[in-house]
């Protein structure tokens, strides 16, 4: 009898199979040795996403200790409000942290509420045992974790990821417990760091300075959350220190998000003419026509999106068609609340470069879907 495996070469089974959730990649495995053996292959398990919400009952650990040191690239899925899949999710990070070499890139998403006054210390422990030995990875991403990031892992950071690329630690979290120091002996540590999102707080001048070495490698994103009380503390940076990171770094983008935790009185003092916004995201409880004016002004050659949340009103309206009329660069523009007609019609005239966009002229069901533009 022919097995079902031998019809098709083994790079073709493998190419299948990596498209498979890890249940049905658990499944095809038990079909036959041929099977087993793609299955189990390198190239299934280079690029693999696993979610401990549904999947992770009923797999056979062997079936994925096996795989572990194929995989290069992880995204790890979980609900933190259930036992059974943080555990689940810890126990992966932790089985990693023993096989970890080959790991090149880690992203973190939790799904769900995390229970009150929960610290995370389980899977924030697993996440610094895996950087203690994973010294290939090149792209670590935090920002979906519920839970306070703190110096202790930004240095373990530094400390075992030499050849990081891009780390995102502007989770959306209103604690922001890593400082600029921490910041500075990571970009010591890490020299090809070219991405790096933060709160705010952990931003400063030093920091700015040693982005803007000579011997620094290209920059290219540096992505900002502004929520917690300590980024509404934090002291504006100088416009010149913004200006020679940019002469310094041609290329380099800033996307910037306020959040509506953050006092209006401190909105104002958070945006800076010399800082090169690409993104902008107003979420505010206060005043958006002042910071829209603003960005209008000073981020009309580098703005290339902008999304806004507020209450519909004609003083929004008339912002919104100053910013097309100004920013011509922009490529998407959301804005979640109803704009008269001709908000969309400033955008399609102002903006040729405009590939997406949320404008919407009456009241839609939730989730509003955004325009493509061809």
């Amino acid at each position: 009898m022919v097995e079902p495996g031998e019809q098709l070469p083994q790079e073709v089974l493998a190419l299948i199979f990596s498209h498979l959730s890890l249940r049905d990649r658990t499944a095809v495995a038990g079909v036959c040795r041929a099977w087993a053996a793609a299955a189990t292959s390198s190239a299934v398990w280079h690029d693999t996403n696993i979610s401990c919400d549904s999947e992770w009952e009923g797999i056979l650990p062997p079936f994925l200790s096996v795989c572990l040191d194929h995989i290069h690239n992880l995204q790890l899925e979980f609900e933190p409000s259930r036992k059974p899949s943080r555990q689940a999710a810890t126990e992966l990070l932790i089985a990693l942290a023993d096989r970890a070499p080959g790991l090149r890139g880690l992203s973190l998403e939790c799904h769900g509420d995390k229970p009150l006054f929960d610290a995370g210390r389980d899977i924030l422990d697993a996440v610094h045992a895996l950087c203690g030995t994973a010294s290939e990875l090149r792209h670590l991403d935090l920002r979906r974790l519920p839970f306070t990031l703190d110096d202790t892992l930004v240095l373990q950071v530094a400390c075992g990821c030499p050849e990081l690329r891009s780390l995102f630690l502007d989770n959306h979290t209103l604690v922001d417990s890593v400082g600029p120091g921490s910041v500075l002996k990571l970009l010591a540590a890490c020299p090809r760091l070219r991405t790096l999102g933060l709160h705010l707080a952990s931003l400063s001048h030093a920091v700015l300075d040693a982005l803007a070495e000579p011997d620094r490698a290209p920059f290219a994103l540096l992505a900002l959350r502004c929520a917690s009380p300590e980024d509404a503390r934090a002291s504006p940076l100088p416009d010149q220190a913004w200006a020679a990171l940019h002469c310094r770094h041609p290329g380099l983008t800033v996307e910037l998000e306020l959040e509506p935790a953050l006092p209006a009185e401190s909105v104002m003092r958070v945006l800076q003419p010399a800082v090169p916004v690409a993104t902008l995201r107003l979420n505010l409880s206060g005043d958006t026509i002042g910071p829209l004016r603003f960005a209008a002004c000073h981020y009309a050659t580098t703005l290339r999106a902008l999304e806004v949340r507020a209450s519909a009103s004609s003083e929004l309206d008339t912002a919104l068609e100053e910013l097309a009329a100004l920013c011509a660069g922009l490529r998407e523009i959301h804005c979640f609340c109803v704009v008269r007609t001709s908000v969309l019609d400033a955008f399609r005239a102002h903006c040729p470069r405009l590939r997406s966009y949320t404008l919407k002229l009456k009241r839609e069901p939730h989730p509003w879907r955004p325009t493509f533009v061809r």
